[in-house]
């Protein structure tokens, strides 16, 4: 989930509690204890000794891109903050190559050096190059002029696929924020493609979309080698969201890279239309489950350049999910973050598992949802889709965001809350654990409650668990101890 979008949602609650947004008020810190904490004991930051993050004993940390204060890049990008999905590539002489996601909203100027997608589109990509225990080397942009990157995945011929959470436009009306669009270059909406180098001067984007992966409110991607699919999910907030595939013309096994010019597909469950999986599932529930093709993954509405468009926000984030219920496609709340292993795609669905939605649209809850959180499992040789976890409430999972798994298979599962956030160990049968408790602090010392993990990925070898805060003063922690201690 967007921080964007949860300030403004939160602002508007201060202002109307009884009002459609007033869940999303933060409760009280103190009254958010979860019971699986006991474990966690405060660690202080290599970097200058505070403590930010509170672990499992025998465990350290170390921040770097601390945006609470200005930092440049070595390209001399002013780094513009909200870090959220990040992939892990090896680099030169043991050290990591990650490339991170910026999550902003809104059109304004884009940042760093080079042409850029869109001239007012102010989100993208970094990449860093680091050691182990957090230390930086080097750092630029590697792909700008985009917005909402949210999520992405991490590709297995090296790239990452950054994802943009939005619908924005000069063809489109103004989103939640109430912001026009009229100043965008570009139609935004898409994924695209960050090539990986360990070579200095190379790693960047083409900065040209993926159209045929979809128009809508991207949040997350998986690739299967074995048969040649890109699953993808949606975060489609005030609407049921979809679960997709896109099969591109080649195999980028073979051709090293991922072509325009596939078909989309989204998850339908056999013999039941229109499945309402957003809604509490019972438990060893297993669907059957198939495909549709969407026609039309792309649109562009028509507009006057300048001039504010005719064209709903609303009415474009549905665009492709709409094609896909007329088939009998599956509803789910809030899909968010995502991973393949092994024959497996896990993925969030971040307000799951409470009472089912009546339609398509949200309810009286904010956002298409009225539970804690599930994590699903599709297994791609038997296209069949279970609930791994599914929370009893706030205190044990509290809104699950970005995933990824250890060398070991155990699921680490990054919490959105708007109190205090977790990361948490998930087994693929279902038990779950602490791994990170967030406790940075303001300037004046004052607790930064709803400070969303996000971008959680381990180095190649394992050793380190890199991690991102997604906030306006956002940072990376490069997270590393005994792992087969705490069942990671």
């Amino acid at each position: 989930m967007s921080v964007d979008r949860r300030t403004v949602l939160k602002s508007s609650a201060a202002v109307a509690a009884a009002g459609p947004f007033a869940g999303l008020v933060a409760a009280p810190a103190e009254a958010r204890k979860a019971p699986l904490a006991a474990g966690l004991v405060p660690v202080p930051d290599e970097r200058d000794g505070a403590v930010r993050l509170h672990l499992p004993r025998g465990f350290r940390y170390r921040s770097f891109h601390d945006t609470t204060q200005t930092v440049t890049l070595t390209d001399g990008t002013l780094l513009p903050g909200r870090h959220d999905g990040m992939g892990a590539f090896e680099g030169p002489g043991s050290t990591v190559l990650l490339v991170r996601n910026h999550e902003v909203n809104n059109p304004t100027p884009a940042f760093g050096p080079g042409v850029p997608y869109d001239s007012q589109g102010g989100g993208g990509t970094t990449t860093i190059q680091v050691t182990k225990k957090g230390n930086v080397i080097r750092s630029f942009t590697s792909l700008n002029g985009t917005m909402m990157n949210c999520s992405g995945g991490q590709m297995p011929w090296g790239s990452w696929v950054t994802c943009e959470e939005t619908v924005n436009g000069p063809d489109v009306g103004p989103d939640f924020t109430g912001r026009s669009n009229v100043p965008l270059t570009q139609r935004h909406g898409y994924i695209f493609e960050v090539p990986v180098s360990r070579f200095p001067g190379e790693g960047q984007s083409s900065r040209q979309p993926i159209r045929n992966a979809g128009r809508f409110a991207h949040e997350a991607v998986s690739f299967d080698p074995v048969n040649g699919h890109l699953y993808l999910t949606e975060d489609n907030f005030g609407f049921a969201s979809g679960f997709y595939r896109y099969t591109p013309p080649s195999d980028p096994m073979e051709v090293g890279r991922l072509e325009d010019g596939g078909v989309l597909e989204m998850l339908r469950v056999v013999g039941l239309p229109n499945a309402h999986l957003e809604a509490e599932q019972l438990d060893d529930t297993v669907y059957d489950v198939d495909w549709v093709v969407i026609a039309n993954p792309d649109v562009a509405y028509p507009y006057t350049p300048g001039v504010t468009a005719p064209t709903p926000n609303d009415t474009a984030i549905v665009h492709v999910g709409s094609q896909g219920w007329l088939l009998g496609a599956a509803h789910f709340s809030r899909l968010e973050g995502q991973v393949y292993d092994d024959g497996i795609v896990y993925f969030t669905a971040t307000q799951g598992g409470g009472a089912a939605e009546t339609g398509t649209q949200a309810g009286g809850t904010p956002g298409y949802g009225n539970g804690s959180g599930q994590v699903w499992a599709y297994d791609i040789a038997a296209q069949t889709l279970r609930v791994v976890f599914q929370s009893p409430g706030p205190m044990t999972l509290d809104l699950p965001d970005n995933i990824t798994t250890s060398p070991q298979g155990t699921l680490v599962v990054c919490e959105d809350s708007s109190g205090d956030n977790y990361l948490r160990g998930l087994s693929p049968d279902g038990e779950i654990w602490d791994i990170a408790l967030n406790r940075l602090r303001s300037a004046a010392g004052a607790p930064r409650f709803g400070e969303e993990f996000a971008g959680s990925t381990f180095s190649p070898d394992g050793h380190t668990l890199f991690v991102n805060i997604q906030a306006s003063a956002g940072l990376t922690f490069a997270i590393w101890g005994p792992w087969e201690s705490i069942g990671a």
